[in-house]
């Protein structure tokens, strides 16, 4: 799952992004409100992690309202040192979802980011299924029937992608801006290879396949039609 985040602290956004990455985000880090906003507005993120007080022609509320009035309905979590009730009550209305004081935990912004992760969820509980194939995303276990998956953390995240996606064709397009960050190199062939890497895990070795190719449009997990 890919996540932007805006924060103008170096180290604090080094340190978020370090951590993220090690939990197995895309994580895609601007400094300044305008560029962020710009980030915001233009790629795809299935959270967003915003500082209210950003360099730049706007704060972070702005950013927030800029990018509500922009139809975009991403999770937002708002970052701020400012925890009088007001301050709360306006990130929230300024379109936040979420609001946590600094300093704060890596654990507690970890806990908020998958809360907010659910909420959009095609499930009521943490752990995604489809079929017989289960996800969870917290301890990171994968099972298909009662086989235990050993998965990379590229291929954990394509397939949380997918899981969150049940029964959705997700061109090579969707699912690198959602499994991959900006940075990264990654060639539509990329997406091929670990696809066919999760396919091997996830369906080879069992009787029904859940993973399907739509010849010229992308990839769809459970429901019908494609090809194995």
């Amino acid at each position: 799952m890919r996540i932007l985040l805006i924060e103008d602290e170096h180290k604090i956004a080094n340190a978020i992004k370090q951590g993220l990455t090690q939990e197995k985000y895309a994580v895609d880090v601007e400094f300044d409100a305008d560029s962020g906003l710009g980030a915001a507005l233009n790629e795809a993120y299935d959270v967003m992690i915003i500082d209210r007080m950003l360099p730049g022609s706007m704060e972070g509320m702005e950013v927030c309202r800029q990018i509500r009035s922009a139809s975009i309905h991403t999770p937002i979590l708002l970052l701020t040192a400012k925890d009088q009730i007001k301050d709360r009550v306006d990130g929230l209305n300024s379109g936040a979802d979420d609001y946590l004081v600094k300093p704060f935990s890596f654990e507690e912004l970890l806990a908020r980011i998958r809360a907010l992760m659910r909420r959009p969820a095609p499930t009521s509980g943490t752990v995604l299924k489809v079929a017989d194939l289960s996800l969870d995303p917290v301890s990171y276990e994968v099972r298909r029937g009662d086989h235990k998956l050993q998965l990379s953390a590229k291929e954990f995240a394509l397939l949380e992608y997918m899981m969150r996606n049940p029964g959705r064709v997700l061109t090579k397009d969707n699912i690198i801006s959602h499994v991959w960050d900006f940075d990264a190199d990654v060639l539509p062939n990329t997406v091929e290879v670990y696809v066919g890497y999760l396919r091997s895990k996830i369906d080879k070795p069992f009787k029904r396949p859940l993973l399907k190719t739509q010849r010229g449009f992308g990839y769809v997990l459970g429901g019908g039609g494609g090809v194995g």
